[in-house]
């Protein structure tokens, strides 16, 4: 145990260190996402300032254009006990008021009947808020729902008498009832423009209510005293007969009736009389079949006749059924015949018709064929009647007279006949009852609370609203700003340069203005030589203008690169490309070399390889008249094309001009090309190579093998990395003898917004120490 003990405390210290890696890796984890999020606020601060303004703007707007709503309130209690007495006169018990019957209430009050009640008492028709004439949305689209769902004349002759559904339900809409917690009280809301209005209007919905409400009881009593005063009618009937039938059996007994006829003899004449209606039942039922199955045989073929229905048999006729196929016959043989004659026997649509011709013929065979039926069904049972007659009349001639216990009987029927009589006279005491409480009527609902004119409107609510659109504007500022941010495929910091392309990034070099003095020839003391630069573009001098500014110190990491590569390859000839056109590759070819030239004391030459293209020459020398193609068809030496800049000791090759070669990356893998490079090694310590553009053209690879190293210029905040990747991707060897990448035309000052670990670096505080000034 001491053991294991000591083992732990052994174990404690680095227990203790992985717990502190641990909350380490998540304090940077939140410190990650801290500077994520500042660093998205900062550089999309317009666009979530643009978007909270917008949203403002929308929210003012909507407060502007809707029209205030006021809704006022009444309460109305249900269940309004009535008085003692009239609970015990009442016909109808008193429901239990449970959560089902004041749902049900809810619904009562909600319902189109009473709206309806309503909307004519108040004459609401032709309110502006319920008409859809007052200006909002909601009007614009009942007046487009009316204009394409607009009711048929029939249908607006059946409403005459009832408000439009569209005035209804905009009345409905406004409308909502609820239940107060769990009392028995309803909360009964009309919404409405005018404040006034609405509280007339809710207390029109309670008093219809309450209206509608004792109406209904009223009603309901009285249908409760109609069925009292049909059942006393009917029990009144039941004694009588009862009390008759005590009379009837004393003279059954004494074999005479009231009439002084033998029983036996009156009911054999009754019977009799029965046996011959039964009789003229039974001949009526077989005629009629008989007629039934004259008209089956006269239609029995394929081309039955339907008017001979009239002359056999009108009891067919008379079904409502056969009459509507006939009619539906009648009009397909119009139609079949008028078709026939315009559109021919043989066309699709007389030939469908023609099949409905049939099946409606067929239709009317088989209901005719029903009937027949129960008219067969009807005469087996006259014949079922007959016969039992026949047997109750043989059964009555052939009983002979018996004595039973008449005495037993009658008292039986005397007892029956006297509650009966007790029970009239019970329900004649409550039908009598019933007629004094109608004139006591007592509603079981009251109001409460009336509605008054509300002091402020219920929306829309300006709190609320604003309330939203600071949240929703700065949401959705937040939002897209995020999304942009992430949509921004292009290269902003030097630590994306290194973790895509898989290159260092070798220089920031800062965005120039347009300078003043571009275009002006420098000055030179004493006779100017024969290929001497007198003219650099204003932004290509900036290297030798301001040495103490931060483009300068940027060429400064780019020449320092390239002298720390030496150490380990050769790296005499450097290539300066990019993937596309106009991303500044000239401007630092043409810096680094100057920088070489005026501060090292090295000798440097620039070599303008971008044939197709050569903005360098034209910028440069712009009267040069031979180029490296013409030492490459060896038809002029180095030394005749060659041009100086005296202030920065640089050497110039100029390319073609006027006419392009046509096959330029010929000329660049060209044996004399070669040579030409060759010779370049032996006289200067830097050739620096200004390329064509990666993705458009073939020349980088196809020159390639002239090259030591190669620098990538990449322009800030404009080149896609996708497009860069694609570039290295497809020129192989010169992604392997790539130095590093230069991020040309950066935004300084918004650097800070985009790399959260380096932003202060960027600060022009930083530098101002030392003497820098800002160049761009």
């Amino acid at each position: 145990m001491f053991k294991n003990d000591a083992q732990n405390l052994e174990n404690l210290p680095e227990s203790l260190s992985g717990f502190a890696g641990k909350m380490q890796a998540a304090g940077r984890s939140f410190s990650d996402l801290f500077n994520f999020a500042r660093g998205v606020m900062r550089r999309r601060l317009g666009v979530i300032l643009i978007s909270f303004a917008m949203v403002m703007a929308l929210c003012f707007a909507y407060l502007r254009i809707v029209p205030p709503t006021y809704t006022a309130q009444v309460q109305v209690l249900l269940a309004n006990q009535r008085a003692e007495f009239v609970q015990q006169q009442s016909l109808i018990a008193e429901p239990a008021l449970d959560l089902s019957q004041i749902e049900t209430q809810l619904q009562i009050i909600n319902s189109k009947a009473l709206a309806a009640t309503v909307i004519d008492q108040l004459k609401l028709a032709s309110d502006p808020d319920l008409n859809g004439s007052g200006p909002s949305i909601a009007s614009l689209w009942g007046q487009l729902r009316a204009r394409i769902f607009s009711p048929s004349t029939k249908e607006l002759s059946d409403a005459a008498n009832q408000p439009p559904e569209d005035v209804v339900a905009a009345f409905q809409s406004r409308l909502t009832t609820k239940r107060l917690s769990f009392s028995n009280v309803i909360e009964i809301s009309y919404s409405s423009s005018s404040p006034t209005r609405a509280a007339d209007i809710a207390n029109a919905i309670a008093s219809a209510y309450m209206a509608d409400q004792q109406d209904a009881k009223v009603q309901a009593d009285r249908d409760a005293a109609r069925w009292l005063q049909q059942r006393l009618w009917d029990l009144d009937d039941e004694a009588l007969k009862a009390e008759r039938a005590v009379t009837a059996f004393k003279y059954q007994n004494n074999i005479v009736s009231s009439s002084g006829t033998p029983m036996e003899e009156q009911q054999m004449t009754e019977l009799n009389n029965r046996l011959v209606a039964a009789r003229a039942q039974t001949a009526d039922a077989a005629a009629k079949l008989d007629r039934y199955e004259a008209v089956l045989r006269a239609n029995s073929g394929d081309s039955p006749s339907l008017n001979a229905l009239d002359s056999i048999n009108t009891d067919v006729l008379n079904s409502p059924i056969v009459t509507s196929l006939r009619q539906q016959y009648l009009e397909l043989t119009r139609r079949e015949s008028e078709w026939s004659t315009r559109l021919g026997p043989s066309h699709s649509a007389v030939i469908e018709l023609e099949t409905k011709i049939r099946s409606t013929r067929a239709s009317i065979i088989d209901e005719v064929k029903r009937l027949a039926a129960t008219s067969k069904n009807e005469f087996e049972a006259a014949k079922q009647k007959q016969q039992e007659i026949e047997n109750q009349l043989t059964d009555a001639v052939s009983r002979s007279h018996t004595t039973d216990t008449a005495e037993l009987t009658i008292h039986g029927l005397e007892s029956r006949a006297k509650g009966l009589r007790t029970v009239y006279n019970t329900f004649l005491q409550r039908y009598m009852s019933s007629v004094q409480q109608e004139s006591f009527p007592v509603s079981e609902t009251r109001v409460i609370s009336p509605a008054s004119p509300p002091l402020s409107k219920s929306k829309p609510k300006t709190a609320i609203v604003a309330i939203l659109g600071l949240v929703g504007g700065i949401g959705i500022g937040l939002g897209l700003a995020l999304l942009r941010d992430l949509m921004d495929c292009v290269f902003r910091t030097p630590l994306q340069i290194s973790a895509v392309l898989g290159t260092p990034c070798l220089s920031l070099v800062p965005a120039l203005r347009k300078s003043k003095a571009e275009g002006e020839p420098d000055q030179v003391d004493g006779r100017i030589p024969q290929r001497t630069i007198l003219r650099f573009p204003g932004r290509q001098r900036t290297v030798i203008a301001m040495p103490w500014s931060r483009f300068a110190e940027a060429i400064r990491a780019i020449k320092l690169s390239i002298d720390m590569r030496q150490t380990g390859t050769m790296c005499q000839v450097i290539g300066i490309t990019s993937a596309l056109p106009n991303e500044g590759k000239t401007t630092i070819a043409v810096s680094l070399a100057q920088l070489i030239g005026h501060g090292s004391g090295k000798r440097v030459v620039i070599v303008d390889c971008d044939m197709r293209n050569p903005s360098l020459s034209t910028g440069l020398v712009p009267n040069a008249r031979q180029s490296i193609i013409d030492v490459v068809h060896d038809t002029r030496s180095v030394e005749e094309i060659i041009w100086h800049d005296p202030k920065t000791k640089l050497d110039f090759l100029p390319a073609a001009k006027g006419q392009l070669p046509y096959h330029t990356s010929e000329i660049l893998s060209s044996d004399g090309m070669r040579k030409l490079f060759g010779r370049l090694r032996e006289t200067y310590d830097y050739i620096i190579v200004d390329l064509p553009p990666l993705t458009p053209l073939v020349d980088v690879r196809a020159a390639a093998s002239l090259i030591d190293s190669f620098i990538l210029v990449v322009e800030w905040g404009s080149t896609r990395i996708d497009v860069v990747q694609y570039a290295l991707h497809s020129a192989p060897n010169v992604h392997a003898s790539l130095i590093g990448a230069v991020l040309n035309k950066t935004d300084i000052k918004a650097m800070a917004r985009y790399d959260s670990y380096w932003g202060k670096y960027y600060s022009d505080r930083q530098f101002a120490h030392y003497g820098f000034s800002s160049a761009d």
